[in-house]
């Protein structure tokens, strides 16, 4: 699945167009499991990598819904039952996978949501956008050939920081931004410890995140406080990209061939939109004892640990 071509964006003579879905190689013979793809940049992500010819598994919590957003997108596709908010819906995904699996996109997700739990107890945002996914990739690992990419926010540098490890469900301080913002940095810490993990144990795959930008989608629509569903809905007629714009650094992240841990996002002023590139995170999403911690939490929690037979 690597593409050498590292170019990202350029102007004037001699420079490489910004790159787009249009210059994903062919993935004929791939095989990629995308998380929430029936819509938003999940569906953008899982239709461009069918129609550069691989087989996409749309991963989704409402079957019918799948089915549809998978006719939608042609190509080669199939759907599976995946609630991410259950971990033994996890578990019976996970036992149902036969065979290699090239590309795991951690996309689904939840955003500001009222106070809530997951199945198994855990704060809802935490629980889906985290933990779901790493007991999903950490099971789903044996069969991993190529890469892990799993979709954080910028919204990871708006919160207090750090990852609230003696009150992980947030009782008594949550507020819903702050739980989406710590979900979001788990996200960038699980990628670290992911990457330090398959390096140490000489496998060859990687590990890899990326962030949508400001983009379009349904995922704002569900917040919880109604005054940011409004200014939410005002941002996505002015300033942001629709869902392929924001699938992109998810795509280039797939498919380019970029070193394990990077981080990608769009180019455009403030990361909000534009072509994709290399971005930066904060120093709470490189702290590297912090992404250690939050592994052991996170193993204790679901009773997923990282498999001994990990390496391909």
């Amino acid at each position: 699945m690597d593409n050498t071509d590292k170019t990202i964006s350029g102007k004037g003579p001699g420079r490489a167009p910004k790159w787009d879905a249009s210059r994903i190689p062919d993935l004929s013979g791939r095989t990629a499991v995308v998380t929430g793809a029936n819509s938003g940049i999940g569906f953008a992500a899982a239709a461009e990598l069918a129609r550069a010819g691989a087989h996409v598994v749309f991963a989704v919590r409402d079957p019918e819904r799948g089915r549809a957003a998978a006719a939608k997108a042609g190509g080669s596709t199939e759907v599976r039952r995946l609630d991410l908010a259950d971990l033994a819906s996890v578990r019976e995904f996970a036992a149902d996978w036969d065979g290699p699996l090239d590309l795991l996109v951690n996309n689904a997700g939840v955003m500001m949501l009222p106070e809530g739990r997951t199945r198994d107890g855990f704060e809802t945002q935490f629980g889906t956008n985290h933990l779901g996914h790493f007991a999903l990739t950490n099971l789903l690992l044996p069969h991993i050939t190529d890469r892990v990419v799993t979709v954080s926010s910028g919204a990871h540098k708006m919160g207090d920081g750090y990852i609230h490890f003696e009150n992980l469900n947030l009782d008594g301080i949550y507020g819903p931004q702050r739980a989406y913002s710590q979900s979001k940095l788990a996200n960038l810490l699980f990628t670290l410890e992911l990457q330090r993990r398959l390096a140490e144990s000489g496998s060859r795959v990687r590990a890899l995140a990326a962030h949508p930008g400001w983009a379009a989608t349904n995922l704002q629509s569900h917040t919880a406080n109604p005054v940011s569903r409004a200014l939410m809905a005002v941002g996505n007629r002015v300033l942001a990209q629709d869902d392929k714009g924001g699938a992109l650094p998810t795509l280039y992240a797939a498919t380019q061939d970029l070193p394990g841990a990077s981080y990608v996002g769009p180019s455009g002023l403030g990361e909000m939109r534009g072509a994709p590139t290399l971005v930066g995170r904060s120093a709470g999403a490189s702290d590297v004892v912090a992404a250690g911690r939050l592994w052991t939490a996170s193993e204790e929690l679901t009773g997923v640990r990282f498999p001994a037979e990990a390496v391909a």
